[in-house]
């Protein structure tokens, strides 16, 4: 632990990458940050409910905590430490005060997803023994390097001669989008006047950085069950409700939601069940959904749609729906001020040969809670991508990064920071009274 994170990135991602936790399990992952994060010494270190209100959470487990948390025990994980992440209360926020200067926030993200990593040998994580040790689970997304970026910057700036205020949110629950929406609302996000996010690859490669994404869709994840009647199918099917049925219409009818004349939308029925037997009229039925559109009000007419469209095709089958939003996000755009200062930064920053100012990103991110907390409350945010040569898709049991690229992410962000500090480029009262 003596040894400076800058010099052990590689390393200290294998460590992160082998033991992958889903959101809101992240138990001995938050434990590795602590460790780090109090080895490099910060002024403040806040851990799961110190850090945000739980009741702010979205799309948390029910169930499934425990194995986790035994997990984390057996590795090691002090009981006092879980005790604080008790109910799947994971993450961690470090500031580091250093008098004056400008409030700067940087946001990574911590949890892996439900895939099981491939044990091909020409998958590097496998055949150089970093592959995940934890069954149908794996860091897919690139978080591991992104959990990286983060201590590397949160040390770099400790270490430097910094003037201001730096805090650094590690953030749970990406990948449900449901864990920027309580980091947002935390008192840490209070007063900031910049906020970096950032992640890597996106079919971006490695040597090319994106100083600021544009377009994310807004989006919002739905759970709705079906609740009918069971009746034998072959003597009395006319006795049922069948809730099987009123699924399948509501799925079709899905699908039929009208596109919308002002932008983007986007509607998908990714998990159904429904049933028992082939001679029972089904009772109950489950599905989870998504809707997304190019704004945040786009977002919400598809989601109005599809709660509205599941609803009546209950109702035309006899059946009752229960429709729940387990989570959403809003979108938020970089701010064009920091994509420029980006741009400079990266353009000078050793193995950076291509930098693009802007890109549209086409997917959801949870990040723009943090976004539009800072924007809102007059400050500026960007959210960046770090390119590397990932050999398949991000979220295939086969995807890995470049680890060229965690030395650039590192020095972007720090000489971001730092730039930030120097110009401090937006004035958060302008035009105010």
């Amino acid at each position: 632990m003596n040894e400076p994170i800058r010099d052990r990135l590689v390393t200290l991602r294998r460590s992160l990458h082998r033991h992958p936790e889903p959101a809101w399990r992240e138990f001995a992952t938050t434990a590795r940050l602590v460790e780090e994060i109090r080895a490099i010494g910060v002024d403040e270190l806040a851990v799961g409910p110190d850090a945000y209100d739980p009741a702010d959470r979205m799309a948390v487990p029910d169930a499934d905590l425990e194995p986790w948390v035994e997990r984390a025990r057996e590795r090691g994980v002090d009981d006092a430490l879980l005790e604080r992440m008790t109910g799947g209360n994971t993450g961690a926020v470090a500031v580091l005060e250093r008098g004056e200067g400008p409030a700067i926030g940087l946001r990574v993200d911590i949890d892996g997803l439900f895939i099981e990593e491939s044990t091909d040998d020409d998958h590097d994580p496998t055949a150089e023994g970093f592959r995940s040790e934890i069954d149908s689970t794996m860091h897919a997304c690139g978080h591991d390097a992104h959990m990286t970026w983060g201590l590397a910057v949160l040390e770099a700036i400790k270490r430097s001669d910094f003037s201001g205020r730096l805090v650094v949110f590690f953030q749970p629950a990406e990948e449900t989008g449901g864990g920027g929406c309580p980091m947002a609302k935390s008192e840490f996000a209070e007063g900031l006047d910049y906020l970096l996010a950032i992640h890597v690859g996106l079919d971006h490669p490695t040597g090319e950085v994106v100083a600021g994404i544009e377009k994310p869709l807004a989006m919002c994840h739905v759970d709705a069950t079906i609740e009918g009647t069971s009746a034998h199918a072959g003597k009395a099917p006319n006795e049922g409700d069948n809730a099987m049925h009123a699924m399948g219409t509501a799925i079709e009818n899905a699908y039929g939601i009208p596109r919308h004349a002002d932008g983007m939308t986007r509607v998908n029925i990714g998990y159904a069940e429904a049933g028992s037997a082939s001679n029972v009229i089904a009772e109950r039925a489950h599905m989870e959904a998504e809707a997304r559109g190019e704004t945040t009000e786009l977002m919400e007419y598809m989601k109005d749609r599809l709660e509205r469209t599941i609803k009546s095709a209950a109702r035309m089958h006899g059946c009752r729906a229960d429709v729940d939003v387990v989570s959403e996000s809003p979108r938020a755009d970089s701010d064009p001020e920091l994509q420029s200062l980006v741009s400079t930064v990266a353009n000078g920053v050793d193995g950076i040969d291509r930098v693009l100012p802007a890109a549209d990103f086409g997917a959801s991110e949870d990040a723009t809670f943090l976004m539009d907390r800072v924007q809102r409350d007059g400050g500026l945010a960007t959210y960046m991508i770090v390119g590397t040569d990932h050999p398949t898709s991000h979220h295939t049991p086969t995807f890995d990064v470049d680890e060229d690229s965690l030395e650039h992410g590192v020095d972007v962000l720090v000489e971001t920071i730092r730039a930030l500090e120097h110009q401090h480029p937006v004035a958060r009262n302008e035009g105010e009274t």
